[in-house]
């Protein structure tokens, strides 16, 4: 590769990145702000919270959304209005003049926020196949990670500087320097010729049951995160008696865990195969959930409570990058609703069963103990049924396609339930 070439898919990489970094800064950006928020416009706490459930609402839907139409219309023209979409939201955001509306905005916040997280993941699946794939998804997972944890970090600064409103000027020159960069350094990446009808689609996608099964499998352990995120600050403090100060390292050193694994995978799937490190981070994470489980039955030290979520945690950097190239391995043609579907389920699951964890009060583990021992052992039995070989089904199964949406001829052996890319 020449170094101007070098160049432009480092270019590529850094937007691509900065357009998945856009939802988890909108929905954790502001965290700091939260109190002032609500007592500027008269808001309950529950109205407050709801601020943040319709951001991640709005995250979902917008996934369903963009990704069809991606496939429709090609990338860029979605993207740029899905951009302009959510910098318009943002800054009417910083003029709310009541919780209504506010949340109202929220909602669409998201929606025009998921357009660049499910682009830029249909983006690679367009440029890229096989371990290529595999590892630029750990390079998203690595930014994935790392937002949530600096986000409140950026915010709290902001608010050095500012008021709550501030934060959301700033999200919305961020979305629109995104706007003006992906305009003019993104190409389209999706050929007309390559274009189909949205509900053909979509119905191609939902009876592909090999990719139900990496869909399926990688929201149940993005929820039993969810879980750990929503129920870990009152086990840990409430429980525990942990300081939010030693709360927060013990969240830092997990997320570290995380883009460490990720960053791991994106290193050995060459040699042992996206599937392969897959089944490792279900492994993984179905071991730290059951340990989670003992230690809060057992009433253990926490150190092996600690030990528990740092193994589930750091698990999911490897199933997260590995089941979406795996699931998007075979629909390269229509990679933007197959990467909706995907993220979709990680923010329905997420927000559906997440709160479960809460379910026992502040001073009840058990819940949480639950869904993350039992969400990740899910998974790995739903990977071992949808995705299993069954007779003569090679046979009927579509040629695969190329970075591009070409087919390619099918090889004897299927490569993909192998692990072998």
């Amino acid at each position: 590769m020449s170094n101007d070439a070098a160049g432009r898919h480092t270019r590529f990489i850094v937007l691509l990145a900065a357009l998945v970094a856009l939802g988890p800064l909108s929905i954790d950006g502001y965290l700091p702000g939260l109190p002032d928020l609500a007592g500027d416009l008269r808001a309950s706490a529950a109205a407050t919270q709801l601020t943040i459930t319709a951001c991640l609402a709005g995250l979902a839907i917008g996934q369903l959304i963009a990704g069809p139409l991606s496939d429709t219309y090609g990338r860029r023209r979605p993207l740029l209005a899905g951009l302009a979409l959510y910098t318009i939201a943002s800054a009417l955001c910083a003029v709310a003049p009541d919780v209504r509306t506010f949340v109202g905005l929220r909602l669409v916040q998201g929606i025009g926020g998921a357009f660049g997280i499910v682009i830029a993941n249909a983006m690679v699946r367009d440029r890229t196949s096989g371990t290529r794939t595999a590892r630029l998804f750990s390079a998203l997972t690595l930014i994935t990670g790392l937002a949530p944890v600096f986000a409140p970090v950026l915010g709290g600064q902001l608010l050095r500087v500012t008021a709550w409103p501030g934060i959301f000027v700033a999200l919305a020159v961020l979305g629109a320097v995104m706007l003006a960069a992906s305009a003019a350094g993104l190409p389209e990446t999706r050929p007309s010729a390559s274009r189909q009808p949205l509900l053909a689609v979509v119905g191609q996608l939902l009876s592909d049951r090999v990719f139900t099964g990496y869909v399926l499998a990688n929201g149940l352990v993005f929820a039993a995160m969810f879980a750990y995120i929503s129920g870990s600050p009152f086990v840990l403090q409430e429980i525990h008696g942990l300081s939010p100060q030693q709360y927060s390292a013990v969240f830092a050193v997990n997320a570290a865990g995380l883009i460490v694994a990720a960053q791991i995978s994106g290193r050995l799937v060459a040699r042992a195969g996206a599937r392969v490190l897959l089944l490792a981070g279900l492994l993984g994470a179905t071991a730290g959930g059951t340990t989670v489980l003992g230690a809060v039955l057992a009433r253990a030290p926490l150190p092996v409570l600690l030990i528990g979520l740092f193994v589930l945690v750091s698990s999911v950097g490897l199933v997260m990058p590995n089941a979406a190239a795996q699931a998007l391995a075979d629909h390269g043609g229509h990679a933007g609703s197959a990467a909706a579907l995907l993220g979709f389920s990680q923010f329905m699951f997420g927000g559906a069963l997440a709160p479960l964890a809460g379910a026992g009060g502040a001073t009840d583990a058990l819940p949480m103990g639950i869904i993350v021992a039992v969400l990740p052992a899910l998974a790995l039995l739903t990977l071992g049924v949808l995705t299993r070989s069954m007779p003569g089904e090679r046979t009927r199964r579509p040629a695969r396609q190329g970075p591009a949406g070409h087919r390619r001829p099918r090889r004897h052996i299927d490569r993909r339930r192998a692990g072998i890319q």
